[in-house]
């Protein structure tokens, strides 16, 4: 049993989601595949989560009847009369339940009102990659991620709680695959205690899809991308980059933290727990090798791994009284940190200073500063971004920011970090 992940990207289009059929045919049944929403619809479900949170109801409510129709014409040009029905049906259930997260929307609960509306793209477009499996005579299943994954109220970053949601997968998943029969679910999404839908954080379905392989015991996953594997930087910010064959969990979890997003940062700790490999391979060209992460690998050659984080701010803090920044207010400042949900990209310490480099993220900002501001003297930097090389060089370091004005920086043996501007 394998589980696979496939992107919007990758069923953009009914065209591209017809021409992913071999890529299903030839894998190994039963198999798990793991489907995010298609194309740009959860760009369009954000649009749409901004107008209803700001009392726009009118608009967003307009908003949902275009994303509504799109998914219709989508099923409609993919989907014979009969499924085609079958998909209206389904739709309807969707259609209302988005339609009410709309009228229940709060600004006041902008990241629950986020959730209830965000994840309807990934259960419209897998109930019609799934009628067009059965369409085509494949075996397969739909199955509702939220009945599986059950987790706690951190909306938009919600924490899966592990064992009642393996159990869940082997209820409600497992007798399924024993009888052969394969999978089809979404990725990103969950639900509380409740009920209430959640979100496991942008490009949450990588994670998802790791989980299912560690909980359903899987031989291996594999990541459908539109790039021929796995690459030393990101091809659309870099014209040249190297594409790796084989690299280890442990370095790919090292890029994960540091926010490349060609893997979710969570994705890696469940399949290194179970040794399970990840592939990365193109949707475009199956025939491609792709890259493999796995435990070991016989190289231990790397090209330099960079990634930019974009978007960035840079706090400083300083002492009103100039006392020293010692390990009781460290300890404090994280408790700040924590309490209000802000991930540090960087952090540095000076006597009676220190620097965070954050996601600038409007509301989390100003939060912090008000915080902060009782008693520390709180500057800001907007607009720069954060640079990481793993395994640099001088020569490429240069390279990379000499024509940059570099704020921060901090070397290790392996890892260099540049706040620049």
């Amino acid at each position: 049993m394998q589980v696979y992940k496939f992107g919007g990207a990758s069923i953009g289009s009914p065209e591209r989601m017809s021409a992913l059929l071999p890529i299903v045919k030839e894998a190994e049944q039963p198999l798990i595949m793991v489907v995010s929403a298609y194309g740009k619809t959860t760009n369009a479900l954000e649009d749409v989560v901004a107008n209803a949170c700001k009392g726009k109801k009118q608009e967003a409510h307009e908003l949902v009847k275009v994303l509504e129709q799109q998914h219709i014409d989508y099923a409609r040009a993919i989907l014979n009369d009969d499924y085609y029905q079958q998909a209206l049906k389904a739709f309807n259930v969707f259609f209302t339940e988005l339609q009410w997260a709309v009228d229940e929307a709060d600004g006041e609960k902008y990241d629950y009102s986020y959730d209830q509306i965000v994840c309807i793209g990934e259960l419209l477009s897998t109930r019609i990659f799934g009628f067009y499996l059965q369409q085509c005579g494949l075996k397969f299943e739909w199955a509702d991620a939220r009945d599986v994954f059950r987790t706690d109220d951190t909306y938009r970053d919600a924490k899966v709680d592990w064992e009642y949601s393996k159990a869940k997968a082997i209820e409600i998943l497992f007798p399924r695959l024993q009888s052969g029969t394969s999978i089809i679910t979404q990725g990103f999404i969950g639900a509380t205690a409740d009920n209430a839908s959640v979100t496991l954080g942008r490009e949450g379905s990588d994670y998802t899809a790791a989980m299912l392989a560690a909980m359903l015991n899987a031989n291996a996953v594999t990541i459908w991308k539109d790039v021929e594997g796995l690459q030393n930087a990101d091809p659309k910010l870099f014209p040249n980059t190297v594409k790796i064959e084989a690299i280890t969990y442990h370095e790919v979890i090292e890029m994960a933290y540091y926010g490349a997003q060609v893997i979710h940062p969570k994705t890696i700790k469940p399949l290194q727990n179970n040794n399970i490999p990840l592939y990365v391979k193109c949707f475009l060209n199956k025939d491609l090798k792709g890259t493999v992460i796995k435990n070991e690998v016989n190289s231990i050659f790397y090209p330099p791994l960079i990634v930019i984080k974009k978007n960035q701010v840079l706090i400083q803090a300083t002492t009103k009284d100039f006392s020293f920044i010692t390990e009781d207010r460290l300890s404090d400042i994280y408790d700040i940190l924590h309490d209000l949900k802000i991930k540090v990209n960087l952090i540095q310490n000076a006597a009676i200073s220190f620097v965070a480099c954050i996601d600038n993220k409007e509301d989390n900002v100003k939060r912090l500063i008000e915080v902060l501001g009782k008693d520390y003297n709180v500057l800001s930097n907007e607009g720069v971004e954060l640079l990481t090389i793993r395994h640099y060089s001088p020569e490429i370091l240069f390279d990379m920011t000499r024509t940059r004005y570099i704020l921060l920086e901090q070397k290790t043996k392996h890892t260099v970090q540049v706040v620049m501007k």
